[in-house]
């Protein structure tokens, strides 16, 4: 059986029907054949003289599979400040710190991105290896209760499109209005010319956020 089992390269993902699962075939250890879980995992014995080629079909479900445990893991992994999606900040007091982090600005000032990112690189380094559980630095937002009300300068529009139509919509427009009564008079007019009776209706205005008095 050991001999058959070699016939599969390893890496090729097969089917186990007496497990009924997909697997990644590792090596062969005695008469089994070694699989693994796609993404990774515990291994497990298969008979050789069962396991055969995966279809597309069951393929694609287990990378989905190993794709959403992948997301799920992700998804219980906190988020710390100093990861590396994200730009270092320099630490209040530390000279070397504030030297990077103006180095990082002249770069990004001159849009040269290489720069830039050689000095993000240095100084999450350098905050790895000289700050090592120092805080990271807060910003605190004010939060202000604006209060949306209509622009009073601006006049809403109106506007109405013909979407009757067998295999398309009709397509024809009243254009922007300030009067709906305009509109409804081109859905009038245009029923009558064309015997169509179904619109779609638009309304737009204008807002401006106000502070508290």
């Amino acid at each position: 059986m050991a001999e058959q089992a070699e016939r599969w390269e390893p890496g090729a993902l097969v089917y186990d029907p007496q497990a009924r699962k997909v697997g990644e075939y590792r090596d062969s250890t005695g008469p089994y054949a070694m699989l693994r879980p796609v993404g990774g995992g515990r291994e497990w014995e298969a008979d050789p003289a069962l396991i055969r080629a995966v279809t597309r079909e069951e393929r694609l479900s287990a990378e989905v599979k190993a794709a959403n445990a992948r997301s799920r893991e992700g998804a219980l992994t906190p988020h710390r400040p100093d990861d590396t999606d994200r730009p270092p900040a320099a630490v209040p007091g530390c000279v070397t710190c504030a030297e990077l982090a103006a180095r990082r600005d002249e770069a990004r000032a001159a849009f040269d991105g290489s720069a830039e990112t050689d000095a993000n690189v240095l100084l999450r380094q350098h905050r790895r290896r000289e700050h090592a559980g120092a805080p990271a630095r807060r910003r605190i937002f004010r939060y202000v209760p604006y209060s949306i009300v209509q622009d009073a300068t601006a006049e809403p529009e109106y506007e109405a499109c013909c979407v009757s139509g067998d295999e398309a919509d009709c397509g024809a427009g009243s254009g922007p209005r300030h009067d709906p009564a305009e509109v409804e008079e081109w859905q009038r007019r245009h029923t009558q010319e064309t015997r169509h009776t179904r619109y779609r209706r638009n309304f737009a205005d204008y807002a401006v956020m106000e502070p508290p008095r």
